[in-house]
């Protein structure tokens, strides 16, 4: 048995910072997190802030791969290798509105990977979405909900395996998505032009997310709240890409202050193949290319983000002015909690190999415990 005590500046328990605190190390693996003063003589000191890993809901490339290219296990895993290094230790993988078979293939591979501990579930981003809002999402395979998916939805929840499934309001009756929820199924709205009574349905049916918030959504005017300014006002949770191309920083301050319960803004980076990969990739048979930090597509729409979730956390507190316990809760505990992952959200039984240093302004440093 090995046993190792440090002393960290500043430790993330997945709630707050707390100053003054030791962790012990035992077998791979924390513990225990007590007041400093009852660490072991020998405890080394660690400078800047100690946290779990990074947990992203919206990912859908990584490492030259792209699941709706590659819906299989090994895609899906070589994907969170890929972000592994960016302090992200947890992913959703996810599939995008394709043909029937690739929704399949991509079931059948997450039912394969449920032993890999990186892979928390499954994201199915459309095909039951608006084509007015599809934004990159191919319209030719964009149907209304039917008995295939929920099928689909059914078998992942029976295997126990977490479920994302994104939906505009208008492609799915509320009796579909009532049926969706009861199996335990997270239902996010998103590429929707639904209005704010159709959205306020939709919750009321079971709808309990929103897939990243003024993206392909229905905005928010003065006498048309839309999907935006129902979410807003709304308790459900709502994801956030915060890469400064997708959403204006003032939007997302306004949006985080606004919320009437705390807690339910979560981080993802809906992120593609260039991130650990060449810049640029195929989808839908036509090249997506990184330029100047944006992805964009033959047609000049954004194709998803080369972001990770240490950036975005990074630029959540530098420059959008998000204080450091909100944020590190929006990109580690919130995204975890919600996908029924309390383990993945706090340190105390945590793997170290999972376990991040950040430094003060929450720029990623590397892993507390490197190789």
């Amino acid at each position: 048995m090995t046993d190792k005590w440090l002393l960290p500046k500043l430790v993330f328990d997945g709630d707050h910072l707390r100053p003054d605190m030791a962790l012990n190390i035992r077998d791979g693996r924390i513990v225990a997190l007590t007041p400093r003063n009852e660490a072991h003589s020998g405890a080394e000191p660690v400078s800047g802030i100690v946290a779990p890993g990074f947990i992203d809901l919206q990912v859908n490339g990584g490492g030259g791969f792209l699941l709706n290219a590659t819906p299989t296990a090994d895609a899906m895993s070589r994907i969170a290798a890929a972000h592994r290094p960016f302090g992200t230790v947890g992913i959703l993988p996810t599939v995008i509105t394709d043909t029937p078979e690739v929704m399949a293939a991509a079931v059948d591979a997450a039912l394969e990977a449920q032993s890999d501990m990186a892979l928390l579930g499954l994201h199915i981003e459309g095909p039951h979405i608006a084509p007015p809002r599809r934004g990159t999402h191919a319209e030719r395979f964009i149907r209304p909900m039917d008995a295939s998916t929920i099928a689909h939805v059914e078998r992942l929840r029976a295997a126990g395996i977490p479920i994302m499934i994104t939906l505009a309001p208008e492609a799915a009756t509320t009796s579909q998505i009532r049926a969706l929820a009861d199996t335990g199924a997270i239902i996010s709205i998103g590429h929707s032009d639904a209005t704010a009574d159709e959205t306020h349905a939709a919750i009321a049916a079971g709808a309990t997310c929103a897939t990243h918030l003024f993206n392909a959504m229905s905005p928010m005017l003065n006498r048309a709240p839309g999907v935006v300014g129902a979410v807003i006002n709304s308790d459900i949770h709502a994801g956030l890409i915060v890469d400064g191309y997708h959403v204006a920083d003032e939007m997302i301050a306004l949006a985080i202050r606004a919320r009437p319960v705390a807690d339910r803004m979560f981080l993802v980076s809906d992120a593609m193949p260039t991130v650990g990969g060449p810049d640029q990739f195929d989808l839908y048979a036509q090249s997506v290319r990184l330029c100047d930090g944006r992805l964009v597509n033959a047609e000049g729409s954004l194709a998803g983000a080369h972001l990770t979730q240490a950036t975005g956390l990074h630029r959540l507190h530098t420059i959008v002015g998000i204080d450091r316990e909100t944020a590190l809760r929006m990109a580690i505990s919130i995204p975890a909690r919600l996908i029924g992952r309390e383990s993945h959200a706090g340190i105390i039984n945590r793997p170290v190999s999972e376990i991040i240093r950040l430094s003060d302004d929450l720029s990623f440093s590397g892993y507390l415990l490197e190789p």
